[in-house]
C-alpha cells in the first residue's frame, strides 16, 4: 500500500524553536536523504521546486516561513503507485520530516503554501 509507505514522523517543537539543520541542509532548503532520520547520503537538496527520480529513506523541509511558498508537496512512488505528502517547515507546527520505506523513489517536490 503505497499511503503506507512515506510514515510521516510528526514532531512536537516547543514555541519556535527548530530543529538543528541536518546534515548539509542549511536554512531555505528542502532535503531528501538515502538513510532514515536524515543519515545517509544527500541526494536531494533544492531552494526551489524540483523534479527527478531518486531513492530516499527520509526528507526534510528546512524552509523558512515565507507565507504561500515555506511548505512543500513531496511526490513519491513506491509499488506501482504514486502518493503525494506535505510537508511543514522546520519547526511545524506540523510534520517537517519524514522517513520512507525501502523502494520508494522522490520524483517531484513542489514548494507552497499552507498544508
Amino acid at each position: 500500500m503505497a499511503a503506507a509507505a512515506f510514515a510521516t514522523v510528526l514532531v512536537t517543537a516547543p514555541g519556535a524553536s527548530a530543529e538543528a539543520n541536518p546534515p548539509g541542509c542549511p536554512k531555505e532548503y528542502f532535503c531528501a536523504y538515502s538513510g532514515e532520520n536524515q543519515t545517509g547520503q544527500l541526494v536531494v537538496k533544492s531552494a526551489g521546486n524540483w523534479t527527478g527520480n531518486v531513492a530516499f529513506r527520509s526528507a526534510f523541509n528546512n524552509g523558512v516561513r515565507f507565507p504561500g511558498a515555506d511548505h512543500v508537496d513531496v511526490t513519491y512512488t513506491v509499488d506501482g503507485g504514486t502518493e503525494t505528502a506535505c510537508l511543514h517547515y522546520n519547526p511545524g507546527p506540523g510534520a517537517y520530516k519524514a522517513n520512507a520505506v525501502a523502494g520508494t523513489h522522490i520524483v517531484k517536490v513542489v514548494w507552497r503554501g499552507e498544508c
